[in-house]
């Protein structure tokens, strides 16, 4: 069995005294696991960095097999989050949560275009919060979990929409949120792709997007936490408010 596309790396873990095992995003066979052979030497080990861009072949007997695989750089991006504190935080929340929730090798290639570009973003800080906030929503579409923000759960309207059901990740507007309106959680109009996108209200929309991955995406892969890198990103993004 085998096969050669490009990819993602997502993560990196040590195996035995000199291989490592790779999880790398590919468009075509989704999340995919390997063992790279010499992947803790002085020549490769620099290139298996989190976020990384490869040309990866993998080999197995077997299809079940984890199999092995054989890299190419295509196009690090270690230079363009080193010193950048948020930078890092961000590439670091991306790749965890796709290690987090994407099942082995299912395709989703619509996110792994967003995520190809979204990460090729980095550095740029005046516009990669919003690009991730909307990558997060994204992700929840893509893993069953999108909202719909298009009209109000409780009376139909589109105007004065200002929260979001927790329960069904549906809009709801000033008016038919009555008495509930504490319990509901916040609906800013960047998340609806209106405005002009002001760091608050993508601080509201983290609040909102994070609520759904922690308390519907993660109890549905089997009630594990959330990765701590999205916390560490977020925060990181809400110190410089």
């Amino acid at each position: 069995m085998e096969w050669r596309d490009t990819g993602i790396l997502l993560s990196v873990r040590r195996h035995g005294e000199t291989s490592a095992i790779i999880d790398v995003f590919t468009p075509d066979r989704g999340r995919h696991a390997g063992v790279v052979r010499g992947g803790t030497s002085r020549k490769i080990a620099p290139i298996l960095q989190p976020g990384a861009q490869l040309d990866v072949a993998w080999r197995a007997r077997l299809e079940d097999h984890i199999g092995s695989f054989a890299v190419e750089p295509v196009r690090s991006r270690a230079a363009l989050v080193m010193g950048d504190r948020l930078a890092l935080a961000g590439l670091n929340a991306v790749t965890a949560l796709l290690a987090f929730c994407l099942p082995e090798r299912e395709a989703h290639l619509p996110l792994y275009r967003r995520t190809e570009q979204l990460l090729d973003l980095l550095g740029q800080n005046e516009v990669w919060p919003l690009a991730y906030l909307r990558w997060e929503l994204a992700l929840l579409e893509e893993m069953g979990f999108g909202l719909d923000l298009s009209c109000c759960a409780v009376t139909g309207g589109v105007e004065d929409l200002a929260y979001v059901s927790p329960k069904s990740g549906r809009a709801v507007s000033r008016a038919g949120a009555g008495d509930w309106a504490q319990r509901l959680l916040p609906l800013p109009p960047v998340l609806r792709g209106q405005g002009d996108a002001p760091d608050i209200e993508i601080a509201q929309g983290f609040e909102t997007t994070g609520y759904f991955l922690a308390h519907h995406l993660a109890p549905d892969l089997g009630q594990r936490p959330l990765p701590e890198a999205r916390g560490r990103f977020v925060d990181a993004f809400s110190r410089g408010l």
